[in-house]
């Protein structure tokens, strides 16, 4: 028969059972004090988009009247108005050039990071210095030459323009990002391809980047709200009004409805509805992608 007596008695006491399961009080005092920082900052966040979303239902007055409140009538009208106003198409031409620079530049600065991370090429640390070298260029000071570079090759006031800036000023940051996670995929990976019979190409493409989504999905996010928010270039380089992408046309639009407040709030969140979106979808692999490249 087993008796009280002979049951195993714990070595440690109760403050020492809790230090040892991580408890306490000071550790609880810092989660909330995390907490409360976290739900502060989502607010800040959420607070003006929400606002921004419900100023678009409502009527001019009720802007000013009740700026904090929900609107008395829900008018769908000032959304409607905002796409007769240009905003559709305006729309229309950033997703094109958005999506157009998303897939050439990740595919160029992946390509690009695979050489330089792969073919032990003589110049391979003379070529990362170049690819480099490209982020200390800021897009303002290279607008003259660029203007006169446009028009000779026939893309000034076209959008493949624009794509082809904003291809050429992202593969420098792109490639560095990329070539960050490539570093530490093992290089055995490459010669079992090999061995297998794949050539260079067939590495890179069937092996090397589908292993590397997490990191292709953050550089195209951030490519997206690059490209999306993108102003200078658009301002400078485009002047027919059809071609206008959002961030141009959305300041169009505001000096042609000056005192419609409503219309123009609707614009701004028909505007900023896709990148919010695009993140949300894309979110658990851009951290994913960003924390793996920065533990390597």
């Amino acid at each position: 028969m087993i008796t009280r007596d002979a049951l195993p008695t714990s070595t440690t006491n109760a403050p020492e059972r809790r230090r040892m399961r991580g408890g306490g009080v000071v550790p609880v005092l810092g989660q909330i004090g995390v907490y409360l920082l976290l739900t502060v900052l989502a607010l800040v966040v959420i607070y003006p988009l929400t606002w921004m979303v419900l100023s678009g239902f409502k009527s001019n007055s009720e802007v000013f009247a009740n700026p904090w409140g929900f609107p008395g009538e829900w008018r769908t009208e000032n959304y409607r108005a905002a796409l007769d106003a240009g905003v559709g198409r305006y729309f229309l031409n950033s997703v094109f050039v958005t999506a157009v620079s998303i897939v050439t530049t990740t595919l160029i600065s992946a390509w690009a990071a695979y050489g330089l991370t792969r073919t032990n090429l003589p110049f391979e640390r003379v070529g990362t210095t170049l690819v480099l070298g490209g982020l200390m260029v800021a897009p303002t000071v290279a607008l003259v030459p660029l203007f006169g570079l446009l028009q000779r090759l026939n893309l000034f006031d076209t959008l493949w323009g624009l794509i082809v800036l904003y291809t050429a000023y992202r593969i420098p940051f792109t490639t560095f990002l990329i070539r960050a996670y490539f570093i530490d995929i093992p290089r055995q990976v490459d010669e079992a391809a090999r061995i297998d019979g794949a050539s260079l190409w067939q590495t890179f493409w069937l092996i090397i980047l589908p292993m590397s989504r997490p990191i292709l999905v953050s550089a195209a996010l951030l490519q997206a709200l690059f490209a999306w928010n993108e102003f200078a270039f658009a301002l400078v380089f485009l002047s027919d009004g059809d071609l206008k992408t959002l961030p141009v046309g959305l300041m169009d639009m505001q000096s042609r409805l000056l005192t419609n407040w409503p219309v123009q709030f609707a614009g701004l969140t028909l505007a900023a509805v896709p990148m919010i979106g695009l993140f949300l979808l894309g979110q658990r692999q851009f951290f994913r992608g960003l924390t793996d490249g920065m533990g390597k």
